[in-house]
């Protein structure tokens, strides 16, 4: 039987840690994420480690699932909501404070491979994981493998200048917005859960939740419906294009939009027209703690 190894899910919020299984998710333990003190990140990381060190195998590596742009060569991580991460060697911090290796890969890398191998992507030889949350972010997984590009960016479709202006129904240009990623027009600036605010209040409905706006929807809010309708019909062309680039034959969502099922039907119904593959549809993830059964996988490999 495979051994458990340690693995972590990392957000701006809370970091995630636990051991992982072949079949098993066990002892999931979390703790705040310091987010501007690279110190006490690693401290964070090497007490979680501590508390899970009897369960998990020792000599694999631990595995680091984040939000960011992850490195594998240089162990850095670009990680606009963890800004005490930019330009430290975070791998080699880790590994010399734990004694045991460290790896690094992007929360919706491991994700997509997850779900490629063992959730609702299983059977597809390209997978590409959309993560559609607090913003937009992407993996590509081909015959197994994250496929990883220059310097660990790779299947970031919610980063680029896709949108020069937002057409909307009442006339009017929104005009481009800028990313956290310090460029403009990117789909993470209308894409996400951020964004679908955005939207809202620049069509003129004034400030809302995005949870407030996927219930009004639902109901059958007009306000809400005109929202999510230019939501789709401009998230569906960024994304498109990333399904036709990278050939996939499974698009699996995740994030808390991601999930929605009524919410992803809608976005699939804008997407079909634009993508060359007939027959495609989004489907949510399957698996419950996608990113740290990725980062395990990860893990485990040679």
């Amino acid at each position: 039987m495979a051994p458990f190894v340690l693995a972590a899910d990392i957000g701006a919020s809370f970091i995630r840690m636990a051991a992982v299984g072949p079949a098993a998710v066990s002892r999931v333990i979390e703790r705040p994420t310091p987010t501007r003190d690279v110190d006490a990140f690693v401290a964070t990381i090497a007490g979680l480690a501590g508390e899970l060190e009897g369960v998990a195998a020792p000599g694999l590596p631990l595995c680091l699932a984040i939000a960011g742009l992850c490195d594998p060569v240089a162990g850095t991580v670009e990680a606009a909501n963890i800004p005490g991460l930019a330009g430290q060697p975070l791998a080699a911090l880790v590994e010399r404070r734990i004694g045991r290796a460290v790896r690094l890969v992007n929360d919706a890398d491991a994700f997509a491979l997850a779900e490629a191998e063992a959730g609702a992507g299983r059977g597809h030889a390209v997978v590409l994981g959309a993560i559609i949350g607090s913003g937009i972010g992407g993996g590509v997984v081909a015959d197994g493998a994250i496929v990883r590009g220059a310097g660990g960016a790779g299947g970031e479709w919610g980063h680029g200048p896709v949108a020069r202006e937002l057409p909307v129904a009442l006339g009017r240009p929104l005009p481009r917005m800028r990313c956290g990623c310090g460029r403009e027009g990117c789909a993470d600036t209308f894409g996400g859960a951020r964004g679908l605010e955005r939207l809202h209040a620049a069509i003129g409905h004034g400030a809302s939740d995005s949870r407030a706006i996927v219930a009004g929807w639902r109901a059958g809010d007009a306000a809400a419906a005109e929202t999510v309708a230019v939501w789709a019909e401009l998230l569906a062309e960024p994304l498109a294009l990333a399904v036709n680039i990278t050939g996939a034959s499974a698009v699996v969502t995740g994030g808390g939009l991601g999930r929605d099922a009524a919410l992803m039907a809608a976005l699939s119904r804008a997407l079909v027209p634009q993508v060359l593959r007939g027959g495609l549809v989004l489907t949510p993830g399957a698996l419950p703690n996608a990113a740290l059964v990725g980062a395990a996988m990860l893990a485990r490999q040679p």
